[in-house]
């Protein structure tokens, strides 16, 4: 009984000396660790604020488009691409292609290979890759979207059925 109360008095005494020892150092990490905490939130916070931005530029792009403003909903679409967000950059460039807001085939392959480039999970890049193919064969690049369809089947992504079925037509 002793020696556990004696036991207990020591490592009360060791963790004291240990504090005291490194007081300044366990400030500094305290102080560090609070301080990328912080900028993890901070970044969090700012990252979503931009989605949300984003996001309400698509609808607004889409209520442009509606009431037939498509020079507006044009430039939107093409500010939404350039911010390379994830989700909502290709569904702005589907739009684009979809409803022939741009008529400049160099800018719409500048834009694939800009959300190329991005951040993508592997299924949108394959998507991607197979819309980029599929634009190519539209607008008579035949060559370039057939060698594109390959590499999807090449790579055996998910959509090399799709794509080999598009080939063998």
């Amino acid at each position: 009984m002793i020696e556990n109360s004696d036991n207990k008095k020591d490592f009360k005494d060791k963790l004291n000396n240990f504090y005291k020892g490194n007081k300044k150092k366990i400030i500094f990490l305290l102080l560090a660790l609070t301080l990328v905490i912080l900028s993890i939130i901070f970044l969090q916070y700012k990252n979503d604020q931009k989605n949300s931005l984003i996001a309400e530029k698509y609808v607004q792009a889409g209520i442009y488009l509606s009431s037939n403003n498509s020079n507006d909903a044009k430039l939107l679409y093409e500010e939404i691409i350039l911010s390379k967000n994830k989700f909502y950059s290709i569904l702005a460039l589907n739009i684009i292609i979809e409803k022939k807001l741009l008529n400049d085939e160099e800018k719409i392959i500048k834009y694939f290979d800009l959300l190329e480039k991005s951040n993508l999970s592997k299924a949108n890049k394959d998507l991607l890759i197979l819309k980029k193919g599929l634009y190519l064969l539209k607008v008579s690049d035949t060559e370039e979207g057939y060698d594109l369809l390959k590499s999807l089947i090449e790579k055996n992504s998910n959509l090399k059925t799709i794509a080999e079925e598009l080939l063998s037509k």
